[in-house]
Formats: structure tokens, C-alpha cells, sequence
């Protein structure tokens, strides 16, 4: 999904213009990534949490020539989803799993060795 589909989503659904929309997405993603320069991490409660990491130098190899690289340290960005992210993805998931299973015709009830116990 692009930020520009996120703005028709959310201009439709709460009624304002696209254009008023896409400044107030931008404005949030401004601000995110403000507190992550400012403060190095922010937390969206039942979102996740963005923090700045130091990633340290560290020895590489080139793939293509097999020489070794010095690859410097820098910072990175890490996401970890919150617990109400994750369960949606994990049912989303099972449902998937469900689908494939329904479709090779395979029965979606216990395994025999667990049922038969």
C-alpha cells in the first residue's frame, strides 16, 4: 500500500479532501520521524514501537568479487509491532494456513495421531 492509497482510504472514510488528508499524513509521518532524530525511539500504543539503533563496523564480503569490505557503523531504524499488530497478522495467518489446507482437500480437525488419543 502507498501513502497515497493511505490518504483515499482515510479521505473516504472520515469525509475531508484528499489534499487535507495527505497534509495531516504527512504531518504524522513528519513528526514520527521528527522524535526518532530528537529522541531515538517513539511509541504508538497497540501499534509498535520505532527505535534508532547503533549498528557497529563490521568485516563484509563483496558477493561478486569475494574481497572483504570494512562496512562502518551506522544507525538504523528498528520496528517492533505491538501485541494487538501481531495477533491480527498471526489470524491472518491461520486463516491463510486454513485456506491452503481446505484447498488440497486435507481436513482441518487434529492431526490422527492427536485425535485418535
Amino acid at each position: 500500500m502507498t501513502k497515497k492509497e493511505i490518504v483515499k482510504t482515510i479521505s473516504d472514510e472520515i469525509g475531508l479532501t484528499q489534499l487535507k488528508t495527505k497534509e495531516i499524513v504527512q504531518k504524522t509521518f513528519d513528526a514520527i520521524v521528527e522524535a526518532l532524530v530528537e529522541e531515538g525511539r517513539i511509541e504508538l500504543r497497540n501499534f509498535g514501537v520505532f527505535e534508532v539503533k547503533r549498528r557497529a563496523a563490521r568485516k563484509a564480503r563483496n558477493p561478486r568479487t569475494g574481497d572483504k569490505v570494512h562496512v562502518p557503523e551506522k544507525f538504523v531504524v528498528t520496528f517492533k509491532p505491538g501485541k494487538e499488530m501481531e495477533e491480527r497478522v498471526r489470524q491472518l495467518e491461520e486463516k491463510k494456513a486454513a485456506a491452503n489446507r481446505a484447498n488440497r482437500g486435507e481436513d482441518d480437525s487434529l492431526p490422527t495421531e492427536a485425535a485418535g488419543s
